[in-house]
């Protein structure tokens, strides 16, 4: 068992080993494409998370090979942490995400995205704050979400362009609230208000391409959302991910277990212990 347990534990190092350094190359070649708010908001975490795994999964493998007894129970406490944090993360995420909703339009088949239906955490520090909320303006217009939902648009009628099933961030960044009942011309042009302050974005509706309803409280809404969609499938991730350092800590506690009883058995050579 003991044998096997440093074997098996050697082959998820190796194979985190190449993760990692994929994950670097990947942040890598971000970092080479040119310069806009969408790399730089990715590109250095993304080396980062690479780096650290990268380091980790070496004192994992050089600990297990070299049976190091140190080096082994440093790194099943590097591991033991990451469990926590992951946890920790993961339970937060939840409880700042577990608010807000889709509010499904009567008849026209449209999920529209309210501001105020978010946790006060997630809004204060994602979209509330100028500077953030710029650079993520910036993503969603340099990634011309509201031209692929122009390419949608093959003048079919208003209802049958929303049964597309569009994203929440095309439904508030690229149309005006349905409540302003603008006149539909094409998938991100409208005109002709009939009550015009009928909803707070109404005013900040513009036809104009990098315009649009990208200043409107439901784009910011739609941004939310589509973390919110995000997160949930990293809790998954997370979980998985907690499940396979799980198994890794008790495989690397069996490897810890044998590397100590091999060092006693060169300090004191008359010591015996069953294997």
């Amino acid at each position: 068992m003991a044998k096997f347990s440093n074997v098996m534990l050697v082959i998820l190092n190796a194979i985190t080993l190449v993760i990692s350094a994929a994950i670097i190359v990947g942040g890598i070649w971000l970092a080479t494409q040119e310069h806009n708010d969408c790399a730089s908001l990715a590109r250095w975490p993304v080396i980062g998370i690479g780096v650290f795994f990268l380091i980790v999964s070496l004192i994992g493998l050089i600990g297990s090979c070299d049976n190091n007894k140190c080096l082994l129970f440093f790194y099943l406490f590097i591991i033991f942490l990451l469990i926590l944090l992951l946890i920790t993360v993961t339970v937060f995420g939840v409880i700042v995400t577990i608010k807000g909703a889709d509010d499904a339009v009567s008849d026209k088949g449209i999920k529209e995205y309210r501001l105020g239906d978010y946790s006060t955490w997630l809004k204060r520090h994602v979209v509330e704050k100028p500077a953030y909320w710029d650079k993520i303006k910036s993503c969603l217009i340099r990634a011309k979400v509201c031209n692929n939902l122009q390419n949608k648009d093959k003048g079919i009628s208003v209802s049958a362009l929303y049964r597309e099933n569009i994203s929440p961030i095309q439904s508030g960044c690229c149309k005006p609230p349905t409540a302003c009942n603008f006149t539909y011309v094409n998938a991100t042009t409208w005109i002709n208000a009939t009550t015009p302050n009928a909803d707070v974005d109404c005013k900040s509706w513009n036809s104009t391409e990098d315009i649009l309803c990208y200043d409107c409280q439901s784009c910011k809404a739609g941004v939310l959302q589509t973390s919110k969609d995000s997160w949930k499938k990293m809790a998954i991730i997370n979980a998985c991910v907690v499940v396979f350092l799980i198994l890794v800590i008790l495989l690397g506690c069996c490897a810890a277990r044998n590397s100590s009883r091999r060092y006693y058995h060169a300090i004191q050579p008359g010591f015996y212990v069953k294997q």
